[in-house]
């Protein structure tokens, strides 16, 4: 089987072998077990999945929140002619349907989700019928509620194990702590534990952390003194547009990105970026993830991140491609009470929570006891303006209420038009001898689409106007004619967020935030943030060190190249004391190899003492560390 595998690498990707950790992956996957596996941004992630998918028969179903990564790794594939597909919102009924006949009759060979996709009863009746190979999982830190970025739509994967339970599953995710991880072993109901897990350090990467009132400035003498491609990382979109005028205007060139552009734009600004024809992009978290540039010289960070998890990650996007890489953050005074201002905001008080659900149904003008699995386009900055609302306090109350499984908010994406009859069937066939002028589109419409008494469904205006006869503008003023008699409701295409309720709306008094979904979250989430700020303001750790540290590595090695560990080295590592710690080290390797916490036990010093003897004397070559971690004399 190993061999197999090989070929397959060497046959689509031109690889003769396996990254570390790759090959044991896919063999534990491939053998039926369930598998986490803890990879830093850049591993190879991508390929613990596709070559398995090829190796095993069936279809290899891959969940994952990005539509842009979807996008991507379905071009690579059918680039290598492998057949891959993907079912996302925005797309025509007609074309889910197609996707999913061909996986189950055809020969598709990876199908790409999203985890809202899983509970449509479409979809579970399909993937009962499939032959699936494997279940992987990307992002896979999403399922956990103590993760940096729970998505609750996460929590519906286990769901597909009921349906089809041998398949084994395969959870990838760049950045977990040990509790997250194993609440990802749990929330996926791995048959039992197994967790496989690169180091956290990136030895090419070099932390820094700088002070300054003047953030501006210091960026451009960072951007000025580091050459090659950058992102700069800012909390909004209107920093985007400001710094990245800011950067051209000083001559880097540079383009801004952030959830709130058209995907056009977007896919057009990060190609440009990508090919070079841009030097630098000013993004927001929403830029980066899945996207395939190894070359990336430095990342800086504007503003603090809210967790070391998404430090961790976007940091990592930087030197993908072994080369020395800079990932910089940038602190001021004021940081520090902004972010604990912001924190706050994130969990506004259960009766705030409560009056944004009642004016949520209040504005969508749904009664009590109706709307479940209703499909509604929203729009925050006009719900909070019009119940004066702050609109983060109310995107917040809405994300506790959709951990407490009430609603879905999606993500901003193109959205078809929608429509369903509000009548029934004989009075839609009275109103048709009626109103002559309205049986020509309604008899189409009929013909063309089904379950439009029952649900929402989407339409494609420029087919309906070729099947009709008529011009678009034309079908406009008859949906508003129809919505006007009270026959359709009729939900115009645009690019917006989509709520989904997922369940009917109840009387204020019966809502339950649990305690779980608020008070625990709230302690974690202030936990991590103060993670974050420790590494900042650390006074003498290694930066590297305090990232390992945190996700479970207690063997940490300083990396000699982050800002602490240089200004060390200033100082004067090699002071008299530190000189005979090195002589009793290399005298204890000469009697044979150990490890850094036998050798601190054997000399009874501190570790970080014994931790950075070993850094400079791996850096001078004088000792060597070998595959199991153990050190010896280099001969």
């Amino acid at each position: 089987m190993t061999e197999r595998l090989r070929q397959i690498l060497k046959r689509y990707w031109g690889y003769d072998d396996f990254r570390p950790l790759q090959l044991e992956t896919i063999e534990s996957v491939c053998a039926g077990r369930d598998t986490l596996v803890l990879m830093p941004t850049g591993g190879g992630k991508s390929v613990i999945y596709q070559v398995p998918g090829l190796a095993l028969d069936g279809v290899c179903i891959v969940v994952t929140p990005l539509i842009a990564l979807m996008k991507d790794q379905i071009d690579q594939l059918r680039r290598r002619r492998i057949l891959a597909e993907s079912i996302h919102s925005g797309m025509q009924p007609r074309d889910i349907d197609r996707i999913l006949d061909n996986c189950v009759y055809g020969d598709v060979k990876f199908l790409y989700i999203a985890p809202e996709r899983i509970d449509s009863e479409l979809f579970r009746t399909r993937f009962a019928k499939m032959r699936v190979s494997l279940l992987a999982v990307d992002e896979a830190h999403c399922i956990s509620q103590w993760g940096y970025d729970f998505r609750p739509s996460y929590l519906r994967i286990a769901r597909l194990r009921e349906l089809q339970p041998e398949i084994p599953v395969l959870a990838l995710t760049a950045s977990a702590t040990p509790e997250v991880a194993e609440d990802i072993m749990q929330q996926l109901k791995f048959s039992e534990p197994h967790v496989l897990r690169t180091s956290f350090a990136r030895s090419n990467l070099c932390y820094v952390v700088r002070n300054t009132e003047d953030k501006h400035e210091h960026l451009l003498r960072i951007l000025n003194n580091v050459p090659g491609t950058g992102i700069v990382y800012v909390r909004t979109r209107e920093k985007t547009e400001t710094i990245a005028g800011f950067l051209n205007e000083n001559g880097i060139t540079a383009g801004f990105y952030h959830g709130g552009m058209g995907y056009l734009m977007r896919a057009a600004r990060q190609d440009d970026w990508i090919r070079g024809r841009l030097r630098v992009m000013v993004a927001t978290n929403a830029f980066g993830m899945g996207i395939d540039k190894a070359d990336v010289r430095i990342v800086v960070h504007y503003d603090p991140c809210d967790s070391l998890e998404a430090y961790y990650q976007e940091a990592g996007r930087a030197g993908r491609d072994g080369k020395k890489a800079y990932a910089v953050l940038l602190l001021s005074e004021g940081d520090t009470p902004l972010a604990t201002r912001r924190m706050q905001l994130d969990f506004p008080p259960v009766k705030t929570i409560l009056n944004v659900y009642e004016a949520l149904f209040n504005y969508l003008s749904v009664a009590v006891g109706d709307g479940k699995g209703t499909v509604h386009p929203f729009n925050v900055y006009e719900f909070a303006a019009r119940f004066r609302f702050f609109v983060p306090t109310a995107l917040n109350a809405i994300k506790i209420l959709q951990t407490n499984g009430y609603l879905i908010l999606t993500d901003e994406s193109d959205n078809p038009p929608r429509i369903r009859f509000v009548v029934p069937r004989d009075e839609l066939y009275r109103i048709r001898v009626d109103r002559k002028e309205l049986d020509h589109l309604i008899t189409v419409l009929l013909r063309r689409y089904t379950g439009l008494f029952s649900d929402f469904a989407a339409i494609d205006e420029d087919e309906l106007a070729h099947l009709s006869g008529y011009t678009v503008a034309r079908l406009h003023e008859l949906f508003k004619k129809l919505w006007q008699l009270h026959i359709i409701r009729y939900i115009p295409g645009g690019r917006s967020p989509m709520l989904i309720l997922s369940e009917e709306r109840l009387p204020v008094a019966n809502v339950r935030i649990s305690p779980e979904s608020y008070a625990r979250r709230k302690a974690v989430a202030e936990k991590r943030l103060d993670s974050m700020f420790r590494y900042a303001t650390e006074p003498a750790e290694c930066r590297s060190v305090l990232i390992q540290r945190y996700f479970g590595e207690t063997d940490a090695v300083p990396c000699g190249a982050c800002d602490r560990c240089l200004e060390q080295k200033k100082r004067g590592t090699d002071t008299p004391g530190q000189q005979a710690l090195q002589r009793e080290i290399l005298s204890r390797l000469s009697g044979g190899p150990a490890d850094v916490r036998s050798l601190a036990a054997q000399i009874r010093r501190d570790i970080r003492h014994i931790l950075e003897c070993v850094t400079v004397l791996l850096r001078e070559k004088k000792i060597i560390e070998e595959s199991d971690g153990k050190l010896r004399i280099n001969p």
